[in-house]
């Protein structure tokens, strides 16, 4: 067989497939919880663009353009009595119900190891700090167990609800406690809803709950978390669970049910979390999915506080490799296809670290921006602050980029604001300056 060749075709990865079978669907088993893994086909590192962009993903090839002439400048300018500055721009917003000292939230961090670890309680704290939201993924209450019974401990449910809670300062932040289909035959909203660990955020409106219905890195599928064999016996009765990873490796699968929705299921349960949990937020997570602007439009008409989008390039702690190749639209195409209206709040994530990107996105139409993989290694680098001096750097840039659009708040960023190099020609018009009736185009 050594003699066998086939040209032209992944001779490589068809006879990785012939060793190891099913386990080669997936990255290696020793890789989980110690790496991040999100949407491939970016250029090898050096190849990419400035500050490690990709100039085919749609967002990262757009340019911020600002204007030579700034209305709004002249107005900050009459408001201070001199000129403005970046430091005069006003970040504060406000995200699926909190106050929010900037237009950025923690997303989803569920139980994989990666998270599980004094990271995911690090992360929580220093948001915390900083008074912005933090959303608690899927996965926690079945797999680390609630905090009941283990008091505060940081891996539980509610110990990373705890540890955002007793870091909270000022009137901003917030948390909101995601569930997948299983997580609700746990029960777990109606346990956080009335643990009194949790009613100091809820006396104060600063807990929402946000229903999964698919995320970025593997949209269509559920969660997925490799477990230990104990782990293995212990859920395999109550949840799918299969030992097709790396022989040897005493490493299973567990594979969490993606739920089935239609228009009419996700309004009523948007509605019922309305009803049920009255003094909660109601956020909606989407995956990249070809009918997102459907599926957004029905979750706020149906009362949502916020709907979260993840692009293709959003990150996961364990996935199909294929999934993250090739499957889901990228972030710049769901803001394409995405039409908030005013009083809408879209939340995006997928590749986000820096004020470049995010205020390009604030721009194409979202309220704030998510930081998942970059608020890890944050916290990975530095446990104390480092994701406080990520964020703050941040902020800076958002500021530079702000007022160098002539806008003194962030969300008045807007399409306006974008070049894309991509799309066809047209001369742009002020839409404060209406074209008189009979004037020609120019």
């Amino acid at each position: 067989m050594n003699a066998l060749r086939a040209a032209g075709f992944p001779e490589a990865e068809v006879r990785a497939r012939a060793r190891e079978g099913a386990a080669r669907l997936f990255p290696p088993a020793a890789s989980y919880g110690r790496e991040l893994f999100g949407a491939g086909g970016h250029p090898p590192h050096g190849q990419e663009g400035p500050r490690g962009q990709d100039p085919a993903d749609a967002l990262d090839r757009t340019r911020l353009v600002p204007p030579a002439f700034m209305p709004r400048r002249l107005e900050k300018l009459i408001e201070l009595a001199r000129e403005p500055l970046h430091g005069d721009v006003d970040l504060t917003t406000v995200i699926g119900g909190f106050a929010a000292a900037l237009p950025v939230y923690v997303s989803a961090f569920g139980s994989t190891e990666v998270a599980s670890r004094d990271l995911g309680t690090a992360v929580g704290r220093q948001a915390a700090r900083l008074g912005i939201p933090m959303v608690v993924g899927e996965n926690i209450g079945p797999v680390n167990g609630t905090g009941r019974l283990d008091e505060r401990a940081g891996r539980t449910l509610l110990g990373r609800i705890a540890a955002y809670g007793d870091a909270l300062e000022g009137e901003g932040g917030g948390v909101a406690v995601q569930q997948s289909t299983e997580d609700a035959d746990a029960e777990m909203w109606n346990l956080v809803y009335s643990d009194v660990s949790a009613r100091p955020l809820l006396d104060s409106g600063r807990l929402a709950f946000e229903l999964k219905v698919g995320q970025g890195a593997k949209p269509g599928l559920g969660g997925m978390t490799v477990i230990g064999e104990e782990s293995a016996h212990r859920l395999e009765e109550q949840y799918a669970v299969e030992r097709i990873l790396d022989e040897g490796s005493g490493l299973a699968l567990r594979c969490g049910t993606p739920g089935t929705f239609t228009d009419e299921i996700l309004a009523h349960q948007v509605r019922l979390m309305r009803n049920n949990y009255p003094r909660a937020k109601v956020w909606v997570k989407l995956p990249p999915s070809r009918d997102v602007r459907e599926a957004a439009a029905t979750a706020w008409e149906a009362g949502a506080h916020a709907v979260t989008v993840d692009g293709a390039e959003g990150g996961s702690g364990w996935a199909p490799t294929a999934f993250l190749d090739s499957v889901g639209l990228p972030l710049g195409e769901c803001l394409r296809r995405l039409a908030p209206r005013p009083g809408d709040c879209l939340l995006v994530s997928g590749r986000m670290w820096e004020g470049t990107r995010a205020a390009k996105a604030l721009a194409a139409g979202a309220a704030a921006v998510g930081l998942g993989r970059a608020a890890l290694l944050a916290v990975d680098e530095d446990g104390d602050a480092g994701l406080e001096h990520l964020v703050r750097a941040l902020a800076l840039e958002l500021r530079l980029l702000v007022s160098a659009m002539g806008k003194y708040r962030v969300g008045e960023l807007g399409p306006e604001d974008l070049w894309d190099p991509a799309a066809p020609e047209r001369a742009p018009r002020s839409s404060a300056e209406p074209r008189a009736e009979g004037v020609p185009a120019h």
